[in-house]
């Protein structure tokens, strides 16, 4: 962690030209809160905060935010997660840990950034800064914090902010060699691909300006599946950035008890299948001479076998056959029964989670904090999760071929 990472060709690489593969986890659902991560039914982190607010006051807000960040994610797991074999973290960020003000910046949020870079630092990973919600929203989707519109792309002023949020992060940064590089922005969402490149011309040359050490990762269009539609990148450190869920009735648990592979929805789902749709990204790569990260893949974790260890094999074959970096989809949550969820999980059922409640998971947290604070501060904690063996094991296999 003493050099700078950077690309060369489809490789990123150390100082001395030696290859480096990225080969991590996602640390989802803690500075970017979201609601099924805390067994919730999914709606944006505004909505848990404006009534939390409304019940208990600002002041108990501002506890609640504190203690929770303070312990779903601590040192410990850091040094965990070097412990499991993995060499990199994907940290996903919402714009308002930084910016109090538009243009403005809290000291606050700033000192948990700080803080996990001293910890990347003495465990020796590398750490991706993801915005992972940015002014206005990048999609229409709760993950990013949306009431139901995309406005980052609709109000030129929030653009303005994201552009000088992370040339404001990459100034602060710019000397801090363990940080592998920034992932501009999360899962874009819009119509207008041209829209799209003209705002990432014009972030990576501000970001430039400050900062020509870090490798910047770029997502495509349509929550990062589309690459084709970016227009080539004048820059010669960067890495074109996917995510991969395919296919999500099965990923997601969307339908209950697929069992992979399978066939369904007109076509086989399989190693072979799973190979063709990478191999566009694979072309892409070579085309452009870049390389290609995996930024999020995962899938729920069922307790039976429905095959989900096959498709975590299956789909870290082709990013070894093909090159990819990779980090999985998350590493921790209170387990749920959809949506790709966490290599250890929360399976206790206390009031504030509440499985058979008709008000579940952070709904609930208003309720419970001045009487159960304590309580819950705890089961926020790993030490109190279950770890999902059988997936870990696979990740820890291809995670350690290049150690």
């Amino acid at each position: 962690m003493n050099v700078f990472l950077r690309t060369h060709k489809t490789n990123i690489i150390h100082a001395d030209g030696n290859p480096v593969f990225l080969r991590g986890v996602n640390l989802g659902g803690w500075l970017m809160m979201e609601a099924y991560f805390l067994h919730a039914l999914n709606r944006p982190v505004q909505h848990l905060k404006k009534s939390f607010v409304q019940c208990l006051g600002q002041e108990a807000w501002q506890d609640f935010e504190e203690n929770f960040r303070g312990n779903f994610i601590r040192e410990t797991d850091i040094q965990n997660i070097a412990g499991l074999g993995f060499n990199c973290i994907r940290l996903p960020f919402h714009y308002r840990l930084i910016e109090k003000k538009p243009f403005q910046y809290d000291t606050t949020g700033l000192r948990i950034l700080d803080k996990v870079i001293r910890w990347v630092e003495k465990y020796k990973v590398w750490v991706v800064l993801d915005l992972h919600g940015a002014p206005g929203s990048q999609n229409h989707d709760w993950h990013s914090d949306s009431d139901g519109r995309a406005d980052l792309w609709t109000k030129k002023k929030n653009q303005e902010r994201t552009i000088e949020l992370w040339a404001f992060l990459a100034d602060r940064y710019k000397n801090k060699k363990c940080i592998a590089g920034y992932d501009l922005l999360n899962e874009a969402v819009l119509g207008d691909a041209a829209q799209l490149n003209n705002f990432y011309k014009e972030l990576i040359r501000q970001i430039r300006q400050v900062d020509k050490q870090h490798i910047l990762f770029v997502e495509g269009n349509q929550w990062a599946t589309n690459l084709e539609c970016l227009d080539p990148i004048d820059d010669d450190n960067h890495v074109l950035s996917i995510h991969y869920y395919e296919p999500v009735e099965f990923t997601f648990n969307a339908v209950p008890h697929l069992r992979y592979p399978l066939k369904a929805y007109g076509r086989n789902w399989d190693m072979k299948s799973m190979k063709a749709h990478l191999s566009k990204y694979q072309k892409i790569s070579r085309d452009r001479s870049v390389p290609i990260f995996v930024g999020e893949f995962g899938v729920n974790a069922r307790w039976e076998n429905s095959g989900e260890e096959r498709w975590l094999e299956d789909a870290l074959s082709c990013f070894e056959a093909f090159g990819f970096h990779w980090t999985y989809w998350t590493y921790k949550a209170v387990k749920n029964s959809v949506f790709p969820d966490g290599l250890f999980s929360y399976v206790e059922n206390p009031p504030w989670v509440n499985r058979l409640g008709s008000v579940i998971g952070w709904d609930t947290y208003k309720f419970h904090w001045t009487t159960r604070k304590k309580e819950m501060i705890q089961s926020w904690r790993t030490e109190n999760f279950l770890e999902h063996a059988y997936l870990l094991k696979v990740l820890q296999k291809y995670a350690r071929v290049h150690h």
